[in-house]
C-alpha cells in the first residue's frame, strides 16, 4: 500500500507541473513513469486506480482556469479533470492484461498507442480540437516537436509514452532480462532518431525573411463601431502604432480579432496600406445588411482595390454563437505566400494541412485570449507551422503576440496579457513541404488500428503457462 500511494502521488505532482496552461516539458517525460511501474507490481484494479486518480488529480491544475477564469460548466471542468485519468486508467488496463498474458512487446506498445487513439478519438469529436494535447507540453523542447512534421502531434504523444512504458518495465521482474533490455533499447534508439532527425532539421537555414510587426492596444475587449467617435480614436492609436512599426521596416502588421464592428472596409486602413506600402490585417466583426455576421480578418494590400477577407472557421461554442462559420481557406498573391486564419481555427489540424498543401510560407492570425491561456494557445498555433511547414505570425488581445518560424522557433515575443503591446521582428522563411501536410494523421489512424488488435490480443486467453498471474 505504501508503494500505491507513493507511485500515484509521484505521477500526480509530475502532471500537475507537466500539464495545464504552462507545463514543465520534461516533468511530462517523468510524470507516466510512478505509475507504469507501479502496473507490475500490484493487481489490475489497483494497478487502473492508481492511473486514473494520479492523472485526474493532476489535471486540479485547470480548475482555476477552467471554472474560475472562463467559467466553463461544471459538467465541463469536471470531464476536462477525468478525461486523462480515464485514458491512462485505459492504458493500464490493457497493458496489464497483456502482461499477465506473457505478452510484453505488445504491453509496452499498448500505453503509446491506446492514449493516442483515444486522442485522436476525442480531436474528432471535441468542438475544441487538439486543446490541451499532450504534445503541446514540449513546445519547449524544439527538437521533440520536429516529429510533427512526419506523423503531427501524434508521434510526439506516442514518444513520450514509449519512453516512459519501456524504462518502467525494466524494473518488471516477471519479464525476462533480455526482453527488458531489448524493449529499453528499441525505446531508446526511437528517441535517438527522432532527435537526431529534429536537430537536423533545427539546422537549415532560412531561404528569406520578412519583417513583421503585431499590435494590441486593447485589453478590454469592448467591440466598438469602427465609425463610431470611440472607434474613430481606436483607429488613431493604431495608426500611429503602425506608423512606427512602418518606420522599423515592418512589411506585414497584423491587428487582433475582434478590434473593431465593422459593416464596410475601414478607409483609414486602406489609406496606410496604399500610402506606406504595407500589408494590414485587422480583425473585424463584421456584418453587411441583412447579412450573416462573421468573425472576420480584414487585409489591406498595396495596389489592391478591395481587402481580402477570410472568414472564422471555428468558432467557440457560446461565445461566438452569433456568427456564422466561414468553410474557405485565403491565400493572398505575391510573395512571400501568406494564409489568412483567425484564432480558434489554430486549435484544429486541418489547417495545417490546407496551408501546406497550398505551400504557404507565412500564416498571418489575428486572435483573442483568456489571459491565462496566452503561452498555451499561441503555441498550440506555432505547432500548426511546424506540422503544415510555415511560419506563424499571431497578434493576441489579452494572449501573446508571437513570431514564429516552420521549425517552432518563437523569434520574438511579446506579452499582451495585461497590457497593450508592440512587436516588431524579422521572421525567417523557408520553402518547407512536410509529410504530414500531404498525409494528414496516417499515424493516428494506424494507432486506432493497433488499439483494436491490442485490445482484442488482450481478451484472448494466455498461450503461455508460465504467464504471471494477477495475485501480487
Amino acid at each position: 500500500m505504501p508503494a500505491w500511494v507513493l507511485a500515484t502521488a509521484l505521477t500526480a505532482i509530475g502532471w500537475w507541473f507537466g500539464s495545464g496552461t504552462h507545463p514543465v516539458w520534461w516533468a511530462t517525460w517523468l510524470a507516466p513513469l510512478p505509475v507504469l511501474w507501479l502496473a507490475s507490481r500490484v493487481r489490475t484494479p489497483w494497478a487502473v486506480a492508481a492511473a486514473f486518480l494520479a492523472m485526474a488529480i493532476g489535471s486540479g491544475n485547470l480548475w482555476s482556469y477552467m471554472y474560475s477564469h472562463i467559467r466553463l460548466p461544471l459538467p465541463v471542468v469536471i470531464y476536462a479533470m477525468t478525461l486523462p485519468g480515464a485514458m491512462l486508467a485505459l492504458c493500464v488496463l490493457i497493458h496489464k492484461r497483456l502482461l499477465l498474458r506473457g505478452r510484453p512487446i505488445a504491453a509496452t506498445l499498448a500505453v503509446p498507442v491506446t492514449w493516442v487513439a483515444l486522442a485522436f478519438i476525442n480531436n474528432l469529436l471535441s468542438p475544441h480540437g487538439t486543446f490541451f494535447d499532450i504534445a503541446y507540453t514540449q513546445m519547449d523542447a524544439l527538437p521533440v516537436i520536429q516529429l510533427a512534421t512526419l506523423t503531427g502531434i501524434w508521434g510526439i504523444g506516442a514518444l513520450l509514452f514509449l519512453v516512459a512504458t519501456a524504462v518502467a518495465l525494466l524494473g518488471a521482474a516477471h519479464v525476462a532480462t533480455r526482453v527488458r533490455i531489448a524493449i529499453a533499447g528499441s525505446a531508446l534508439l526511437i528517441l535517438a532518431a527522432a532527435l537526431t532527425y529534429g536537430f537536423w532539421r533545427l539546422a537549415t537555414p532560412p531561404t528569406s525573411q520578412v519583417r513583421v510587426a503585431l499590435l494590441s492596444l486593447d485589453q478590454t475587449g469592448k467591440l466598438v463601431p469602427a465609425d463610431s467617435p470611440e472607434g474613430r480614436s481606436r483607429q488613431d492609436r493604431y495608426l500611429v502604432a503602425m506608423d512606427r512599426a512602418a518606420g522599423k521596416g515592418a512589411q506585414v502588421i497584423v491587428i487582433p480579432e475582434d478590434t473593431f464592428a465593422a459593416t464596410a472596409p475601414v478607409p483609414a486602413f486602406a489609406s496606410f496600406a496604399q500610402e506606406r506600402g504595407v500589408v494590414v490585417d485587422v480583425g473585424v466583426d463584421f456584418q453587411e445588411e441583412n447579412s450573416a455576421e462573421r468573425n472576420m480578418a480584414m487585409v489591406f494590400q498595396p495596389g489592391a482595390v478591395s481587402p481580402a477577407t477570410y472568414h472564422k472557421h471555428h468558432l467557440i461554442p457560446g461565445f461566438e454563437d452569433r456568427f456564422t462559420p466561414g468553410t474557405s481557406f485565403r491565400m493572398l498573391p505575391g510573395s512571400p505566400r501568406i494564409g489568412l486564419a483567425i484564432c480558434k481555427d489554430m486549435d484544429f489540424q486541418d489547417f495545417s494541412t490546407a496551408y501546406g498543401q497550398r505551400s504557404a510560407q507565412l500564416l498571418l492570425v489575428p486572435a483573442w485570449d483568456f489571459v491565462e491561456d496566452g503561452w498555451l494557445h499561441s503555441r498550440m498555433a506555432v505547432m500548426r507551422g511546424v506540422e503544415g511547414g510555415f511560419a506563424v505570425a499571431r497578434a493576441a488581445r489579452s494572449g501573446r503576440l508571437t513570431l514564429s518560424d516552420d521549425r517552432g522557433r518563437v523569434m520574438a515575443e511579446a506579452s499582451s496579457e495585461h497590457d497593450d503591446a508592440e512587436l516588431v521582428g524579422n521572421l525567417a522563411l523557408r520553402e518547407t513541404r512536410t509529410p504530414y501536410a500531404r498525409w494528414g494523421n496516417w499515424f493516428a489512424w494506424i494507432d486506432v488500428t493497433f488499439l483494436l488488435a491490442l485490445a482484442g490480443l488482450a481478451l484472448l486467453p494466455s498461450t503461455k503457462k508460465s504467464a504471471p498471474k494477477d495475485a501480487f
